[in-house]
């Protein structure tokens, strides 16, 4: 099983890449954060991510959707992965939690991911969510923090710009349609 992670800032494209990837047939899994924040503004928590436990609970989430997803094709593409959870940490000002740390031991012990990691560009703007309250400044920030820590990690980020969807999802596709090893 080939699991690809696309990554990047906050609003550049990744949920509709991926949206485009699972139109063309491709095996896809959603992201946790978006999720997880999700589920706490239905309860009427404004802010989750504040919390202490939010990045546990993301990372949590995210081993639940790789190790639920289906083994029946040869590929998968993961919004985000326990890497970027990782990054958020940072971006947050929050320690790695032993689970998290955990979790990354695991996936990396095992192989989990593609060396190759989808880096989906900022588009020049981030519109705001209820989820995403980010500024487009501070999205380039968090762009470059995942960016270093993928690399820390010893990732090879594929650079995917800005541009067209259809393009996007055509350029990753290109590479993960290739025969794996």
């Amino acid at each position: 099983m080939r699991r690809y992670v696309l990554t990047g800032t906050p609003g550049a494209g990744k949920t509709s890449t991926l949206r485009c990837l699972a139109e063309y047939g491709y095996e896809v899994v959603e992201e946790a954060a978006t999720a997880v924040i999700a589920r706490a503004q239905s309860q009427g928590e404004d802010e989750p991510w504040t919390r202490a436990s939010f990045i546990d609970e993301v990372g949590d989430l995210q081993k639940q959707r790789q190790l639920g997803a289906s083994t029946a094709g040869s590929v998968q593409v993961f919004d985000r992965s326990p890497f970027c959870t990782h990054a958020l940490a940072d971006y947050l000002g929050r320690p790695v939690s032993p689970a998290l740390t955990a979790e990354i031991e695991r996936i990396t012990a095992e192989g989990i991911y593609e060396r190759q990691v989808f880096f989906i560009r900022s588009l020049g703007f981030c519109e705001p969510t209820s989820a995403r309250r980010i500024s487009f400044q501070e999205s380039l920030v968090f762009e470059k923090i995942h960016e270093q820590s993928y690399r820390a990690f010893g990732f090879e980020l594929i650079d995917i710009p800005a541009g067209d969807l259809a393009d996007r999802a055509a350029a990753v596709s290109a590479v993960i349609a290739r025969p794996g090893p």
